[in-house]
């Protein structure tokens, strides 16, 4: 189903239902309620609109907070309007009233969201998920193609058609990431935005609370094992300015989406290797493990894309 069909009006019409009928939001949002905000529509005189309900699963797709404010005042209905269709759709719905509406979503809450609906509809255009989360569509370009690599990488569809993780170390990542901008969020819902088990969240939360990074030592992936001299021997050898100088004046990529894009990666992405003692020196203690995991992830990412390259290059130009 497109983007569209899934976001078409809805037939308006409503029931009063049960409160206790409901069952828990997949909220996009990491920390969960906020009490204050279901306050604050208790205490409104406005009439609150209808909430929306998935109804194969009675699950609440918009207005948690509404129905916690209708506890708060001692009533045990609500109205509501049903939505029959996936939960894949369900999710996406919900993401779209919460960006909407005057509870935003926070920025880690819409990245997050992205990266979900990326994996049940990565069919969608980047600017028809951009428009959707609040998020620009360069931003969710770059999420498709680290979502993307990441799962070539690190997961296996078994016969059940699950898809399950060959190394858990990208999901420790985000899940650090989301333990650290949103620490009161429990284990399930860090687990579901990272595409790892609880357990692991609880074990990445005991990690990083004794100071530690959130990938143990044997798993931590060792793509580069290059020197410093090395890679200065490397970048000597080649003329970074001129090759991207050159890449930059060729129709064939700059007259393209894609090919822009790419130099756009190529140049945002460059590292001065001269300037890396000083990178190295100014991390804090505390951060070295998360910046370690990423450096080696952006870089298994792009030796991916280079393999992939060089398998295309002619015999005939290979040098």
């Amino acid at each position: 189903m497109d983007i569209s069909s899934v976001l078409a009006p809805r037939s308006g019409r409503t029931e009063i239902i049960k409160i206790e009928s409901l069952a828990p939001a997949d909220s996009p949002r990491l920390a969960g309620e906020i009490n204050e905000h279901a306050e604050r529509l208790a205490e409104s005189d406005s009439d609150l609109p209808p909430i929306l309900v998935h109804r194969p699963t009675m699950r609440i797709i918009d207005g948690t907070h509404r129905v916690k404010a209708m506890a708060y005042l001692g009533r045990d209905e609500i109205e509501a309007e049903f939505y029959d269709g996936s939960l894949e759709d369900a999710f996406v719905l919900s993401v779209h009233a919460n960006v909407r509406h005057g509870l935003p979503l926070s920025l880690a809450d819409r990245r997050a969201a992205a990266r979900r609906i990326l994996n049940t509809h990565a069919d969608w255009s980047d600017r028809a998920i951009a428009q959707l989360t609040g998020l620009s569509a360069t931003t969710i370009s770059d999420l498709r193609c680290a979502t993307a690599q990441t799962q070539q990488l690190h997961t296996r569809i078994g016969r059940d058609g699950r898809a399950r993780p060959l190394n858990s170390a990208p999901g420790r990542r985000l899940a650090a990431e989301v333990l650290d901008q949103h620490p009161e969020a429990s284990l399930r819902e860090v687990a579901k935005v990272a595409g790892i088990s609880p357990g692991t969240v609880r074990d990445v939360r005991d990690r990083l609370r004794r100071g530690q990074s959130p990938i143990p030592e044997q798993r931590r992936s060792h793509t580069s094992n290059a020197s410093p001299r090395e890679a200065r021997k490397r970048i000597d050898a080649l003329d970074v300015p001129r090759v991207l100088e050159s890449l930059a004046k060729d129709p064939s990529l700059r007259m393209t989406q894609t090919g822009w894009n790419l130099l756009q990666w190529l140049h945002l992405r460059r590292v001065d290797v001269r300037d890396c003692r000083m990178v190295v020196d100014s991390v804090p203690t505390h951060r070295l493990g998360a910046v370690v995991e990423l450096a080696r992830v952006y870089a298994s990412i792009w030796e991916t894309i280079a393999t992939q390259l060089e398998t295309q290059i002619p015999h005939d130009m290979a040098s």
